[in-house]
């Protein structure tokens, strides 16, 4: 069987990829490996409809193998990994597909309020593979399953401390994208004493980042600039990414965001070691900003793992990725999107400046990002014809810009980046190789 994790969890389409039984076959992994009598695991989901069959899942399995399970609900993923590092939690589990299609779903493994490592997730895929080796447990050993809505609670009083008073008064707008953020966002930033102006806060189990979010933050950006808002925040479908929108109506992505954020910290002198982590995704305007300002930039693979892994080789504390994935480390060990739109705020209110103006700050060259479809998205550099196609377009754009393709790591697609400073010349190169991805790789 080929390996089922990739880079955020298992993850693809309900009924196909993702079933109950994989659901139920984790669960017993899961518990095998971290739980056990004595022992309980914490599961989360997001509000697909699917949700419930693999929580349902999920839990079955834990609780066979004698693990205690407490069950949140609807939660953001930020949400269920800071209750798994509650020491009283041997582990966690996510439902969730983040930002992808409703038809989607996910199972994402976490322990001590992080993403478990790689040799785990082998560990896991082995007893899934092998569920022998999994004993079972008589009646009076199995675990118990309850309810409880007190992490939530917790989650949010944390990111009520960041915030302090920098919301007060604040015109804000917010996209939940039908999402996890829906059951916390309105409210918490309300309480922050924040003027909140709401959309796509209404899952019904199928609309979940459809046309919304931070993938579609169109109609948040009209919102904002049509009634006067200072700023928008679209969180995707488990709140775990950012993409914000100033004042005018004009996006601001995650490249902007840390840099925003790691200027701020510059001068503050909190930014550890003056380096910001980013990947090979982000804009080269990024690092020409932090280098100026005195910092330095270490650029890793796609990835928040790799993010992470870099942040901790480094001490940095600050990093992320251009789709919004942003973390704060001295706060929360994974990407979380309520606390990445109060950092944002913070740094607008300590220099008391709009957003518009503190974006500018963070020059971008011009760059295009294609998805394109491509079933055989693993194996495009032994496919000759492409493989050619990158290497001359990367030769032609030599010193001016850069070239990159990379499989996605959630979806059968490839992902073509193209920067320069000729924005007429990259997107002709872009838009070849995307058409050539399709023609070779499906």
């Amino acid at each position: 069987m080929g390996r089922r994790f990739g880079t955020d969890g298992i993850r693809g389409e309900v009924g196909v990829d993702v079933t109950a039984d994989l659901a139920l076959a984790l669960g017993r992994a899961v518990g095998h490996r971290f739980g056990g009598p004595g022992r309980s695991v914490v599961l989360g989901r997001d509000p697909r409809r699917s949700g419930e069959m693999l929580g349902a899942a999920l839990g079955a399995g834990l609780v066979a193998t004698g693990t205690d399970v407490v069950d949140l609900g609807i939660v953001t993923t930020p949400c269920l990994v800071h209750a798994s590092a509650d020491p009283a939690f041997a582990a966690g589990v996510m439902v969730s597909a983040s930002h992808n299609p409703a038809r989607d779903n996910g199972l994402k493994v976490v322990a001590g309020g992080r993403k478990v490592a790689d040799n785990v997730e082998a560990d896991l895929e082995r007893l899934i593979d092998d569920p022998v080796a999994i004993p079972t447990r008589p009646n009076h050993e199995l675990g118990l399953l309850r309810p409880d809505g007190g992490a939530i609670e917790t989650y949010r009083r944390t990111l009520e401390d960041v915030a302090g008073e920098a919301f007060v008064r604040l015109r804000l707008g917010i996209d939940c994208a039908n999402g996890s953020a829906a059951v916390i966002a309105p409210d918490l930033f309300r309480s922050l004493g924040a003027e909140v102006t709401v959309l796509f806060d209404a899952p019904d189990g199928s609309n979940i980042n459809d046309g919304c979010g931070s993938t579609h933050p169109e109609r948040l950006a009209e919102t904002v600039a049509a009634s006067g808002l200072e700023i928008g925040l679209a969180f995707d479908g488990d709140a775990d990414r950012l993409i914000a929108v100033d004042e005018r109506g004009s996006l601001v992505d995650g490249d902007a965001v840390m840099g925003i954020c790691a200027l701020e910290m510059l001068t503050a002198g909190t930014l550890r070691n003056n380096v910001l982590v980013a990947t090979v995704m982000s804009n080269g305007g990024l690092q020409r900003a932090i280098t100026q300002a005195g910092g330095r930039m270490v650029v890793t693979a796609v990835g928040d793992r790799n993010v992470f892994e870099a942040m901790e080789r480094e001490d940095a504390a600050l990093g992320g990725e251009q789709s919004g994935h942003i973390i704060f480390r001295n706060r929360a060990l994974t990407g979380d999107g309520l606390l990445t739109g109060i950092e944002l705020v913070r740094a607008m209110r300590t220099a008391r400046a709009p957003l518009s103006e503190l974006a500018a700050r963070i020059p971008r060259l011009p760059q295009v990002m294609i998805n394109s479809a491509a079933r055989d998205r693993d194996v495009w550099e032994s496919d000759p014809e492409f493989a050619s196609a990158v290497m001359r377009a990367t030769a032609k754009m030599g010193e001016r810009g850069r070239v990159l393709v990379r499989p996605s790591g959630t979806e059968p697609k490839i992902r073509i980046m193209v920067e320069g400073d000729d924005a007429g010349e990259i997107d002709e190169i872009a838009r070849e190789l995307a058409a050539l991805a399709e023609a070779r790789l499906n």
